[in-house]
């Protein structure tokens, strides 16, 4: 891997920090992340649908799900070969779509992924899937940015509905988004990366614990041996 460039986003925020644009401004993508740039580290803003969106303050109501899905995410990543994960990463999608979603996983362009990183290590393209925790933007993730992952190319979306208490996971088929079906024991199975074992009635743990242990079984299914191996078999 090549060094990592310098960043030129600013480490400390002026005492007096006003946003360089506006929640609700419209503006294309080169234009967003130009000036998104200027922003403090911490700072959060989304381009979607050429529309600026700009973060709330984190409770733990959206960081310790986030947390924990990162683990399920993390050691699903660290047991299969060619597959990342990515927390709070910007993607840019389209000249007019930069998200920024709480997790994503993506195969790595070796092992044949939709995605690179650019020279300043930002994300192109679209992950194979993309995670959302939504607190308070439950409207903007179901809605615009759904769109947008929809129109761009991410093959699963999946949102975590904190105050709903409810997990909807979509998966693209025919280039367009249809729910993805718990089994009997409430457990969603990934289409894109079998084995991604999801216990949609431990998403709301305080710990990642029953998570884990969901997950455990789907690592050792006969699917993600299949998946592991194929991967492998391309990464040489």
């Amino acid at each position: 891997m090549k060094p990592m460039p310098s960043v030129s986003r600013v480490t400390e925020a002026p005492k007096r920090f006003v946003p360089p644009f506006e929640n609700g401004e419209r503006m294309d993508q080169k234009t967003f992340h130009a000036l998104y740039l200027q922003t403090p580290v911490g700072f959060k803003a989304e381009l979607i649908g050429g529309v600026v969106y700009m973060a709330s303050p984190v409770s733990g109501f959206h960081s310790v799900p986030n947390f924990n899905t990162g683990t399920w995410l993390g050691v699903y990543a660290a047991e299969t070969p060619g597959v990342q994960g990515c927390t709070d990463s910007s993607a840019i999608l389209s000249d007019e779509s930069e998200p920024q979603p709480d997790q994503c996983l993506r195969l790595t362009e070796r092992a044949g992924g939709q995605s690179r990183w650019n020279e300043q290590r930002y994300l192109v393209g679209a992950p194979e899937l993309a995670v959302e925790i939504s607190n308070s933007t439950a409207g903007i993730d179901l809605h615009a940015k759904l769109r947008d992952y929809e129109r761009y190319g991410v093959r699963e979306y999946l949102v975590v509905l904190m105050r709903q208490q409810e997990v909807r996971w979509f998966v693209r088929r025919k280039n367009r988004f249809a729910p993805l079906k718990p089994d009997t024991a409430g457990v969603l199975k990934s289409k894109v990366f079998p084995g991604l074992w999801l216990d949609t009635n431990a998403v709301f743990d305080e710990t990642a614990a029953r998570l884990l242990a969901t997950l455990k079984k789907g690592l050792a299914s006969p699917e993600h041996a299949k998946f592991a191996a194929k991967l492998a078999k391309k990464l040489g």
